[in-house]
């Protein structure tokens, strides 16, 4: 039991012997580390609208052609956008606005589980009224969303492909 103790002693002698000048080397390695994260490229609230519009568009040519899996995955990208404005530009008073289009959100994914086209449609213009409303509250009002005219995205097809067995 002594030999325990004294051993506790000198390990712990040993410990306090640690020199005081690791503590600025590991301030100066922080401050590195916090000078990296600060000039690490992070998109602006542009590029995730952008991004979150193609999604929009692309929700509506799945929907009408009643693609429901291809409608559920872009319901989803327009939400992990929401999110990712949410985690990214928290400094924006935009992004404060976020959790009004959820429930238009909840709505859209109601008619995709439901796989009904016309429950769809309108859940559909819910979601596109709510982000006008969005873009009101925020002084965004000129930038107006509305229901796709055409489909641009020639390159891909949004039928539902029948799974072959």
């Amino acid at each position: 039991m002594t030999r325990l103790l004294v051993l506790l002693f000198f390990l712990g002698l040993i410990c306090c012997q640690t020199p005081s000048s690791s503590i600025p080397n590991l301030q100066s390695r922080i401050d590195s580390l916090e000078q990296k994260l600060s000039d690490t490229y992070k998109p602006g609230f542009g590029e995730f609208m952008s991004s979150i519009q193609m999604h929009h568009a692309k929700l509506w040519f799945a929907g009408i052609q009643e693609n429901w899996k291809l409608a559920e995955f872009e319901s989803h990208e327009i939400k992990e956008g929401m999110e990712a404005i949410q985690n990214y530009q928290k400094e924006r008073t935009e992004s404060e606005r976020i959790p009004m289009i959820y429930p238009a959100l909840d709505s859209i994914n109601y008619s995709i589980l439901q796989k009904n086209s016309n429950l769809f449609k309108k859940n559909y213009n819910l979601l596109t009224n709510t982000c006008n409303d969005c873009h009101r509250a925020v002084k965004f009002e000129y930038n107006v969303v509305k229901i796709p005219e055409f489909n641009p995205f020639s390159n891909q097809e949004f039928k539902s492909i029948p799974n072959v067995q």
